[in-house]
């Protein structure tokens, strides 16, 4: 979605029921980034198509970018994997 804050843009979503909202874009998102549908708090895992793919460094406002600048990726994350494992009685 291409837009400008100062002109209200609007994205409607409709999800696998067919139940369907919009969003006010807040800030300009370039195609194919990601916008908040909800706000995020800092620290919530973000998901995508089911899958966590980061968690929000910042909170994001509904309507917002969700990008590297307020998203750490947690793919190839040893340290989240370690204390995953230990989470689950592994001796590590």
């Amino acid at each position: 979605v291409f837009g400008n804050p100062e002109e209200g843009v609007d994205v409607r979503v409709e999800d696998s029921f067919g139940i369907s909202f919009t969003v006010e874009a807040t800030q300009m998102i370039p195609y194919g980034h990601k916008i908040a549908l909800s706000a995020i708090p800092e620290g919530t895992d973000i998901i995508k198509y089911g899958e966590v793919i980061g968690r929000a460094t910042a909170d994001i406002g509904r309507g917002g970018h969700v990008h590297v600048q307020n998203v750490a990726s947690l793919r190839g994350r040893g340290d989240i994997a370690m204390e995953k494992a230990r989470g689950c009685g592994y001796d590590l």
